[in-house]
């Protein structure tokens, strides 16, 4: 076996994991050097095997693995610990990034900065931080990273934006002035939120409630009309104003 066909001691996190076969599991992880990666844990279901307790979601790993294929084998997990574990909203929030993740990021495709973006996303829940600008974070970092990047201080016309205007946001073009217009088939935000969320401030109740507008437009687009079942349990637990975009 070549050292190209084996990993060692990358950092990584469990994203998703299902029974394979009688004792095993494949677990996709989205490690920081390689991407997201489909990895078979053998016998990681027996009751006394060391992986047992440690592929959970959401905590800090160091993975190795071997293998030139699609699916590679799982050779030693180890907790790197300092990540407190998620529960009731914010747990669910975890699960609607993971999600993303799993729906929009292709294998193999190294994201190191989505992947400290992650990292980040998870702590700041844990520490309680809002939800909702959490999540706004994690998405426009997450489509920045896969080439989905929004155009926010410029219009679509190559203009800066105007805090003072109002624009329909155009998937694939960017801000549109609407000169007090509206327009159905679009997201209508104001410059300013679109001016906010350039530079990360959520500060503004309706920063806050337009950019979640427009996230849930383009993540629906970009995903193609595939559902989002953690939104689906989220909305049907909590219905709260934090629900995932």
């Amino acid at each position: 076996m070549t050292a190209k066909q084996r990993v060692d001691q990358q950092p990584g996190f469990v994203l998703h994991s299902y029974p394979y076969r009688e004792t095993s599991l494949i677990v996709e992880v989205f490690s920081r050097d390689h991407g997201r990666v489909g990895l078979v844990a053998k016998g990681a279901r027996r009751p006394m095997s060391q992986l047992r307790g440690v592929l959970m979601a959401f905590q800090p790993l160091l993975i190795d693995w071997s293998g030139g294929g699609e699916m590679k084998t799982l050779v030693r997990a180890e907790w790197m610990g300092g990540q407190p574990l998620l529960a009731g909203q914010a747990l669910l929030c975890a699960y609607y990034a993971n999600e993303l993740l799993m729906r929009l990021m292709p294998r193999e495709d190294a994201h190191p900065r989505l992947h400290r973006a992650y990292g980040d996303t998870l702590r700041a829940l844990a520490a309680g931080e809002s939800q909702e600008v959490v999540l706004r974070r994690f998405e426009l970092a997450l489509l920045k990273e896969l080439g989905y990047g929004l155009s926010l201080d410029v219009d679509a016309d190559g203009e800066p934006v105007r805090g003072d205007a109002r624009y329909a946001y155009i998937i694939e073009r960017g801000p549109v002035s609407i000169d007090g217009r509206s327009d159905d088939d679009a997201a209508v935000v104001t410059g300013k939120t679109l001016l906010d969320m350039a530079s990360g401030d959520f500060r503004e109740p309706e920063t806050v409630v337009q950019s979640k507008a427009l996230m849930r437009r383009l993540i629906q687009h970009y995903l193609g009309g595939q559902v989002l079942q953690s939104r689906r349990v989220f909305t049907e637990l909590f219905a709260f104003p934090g629900e995932p975009s």
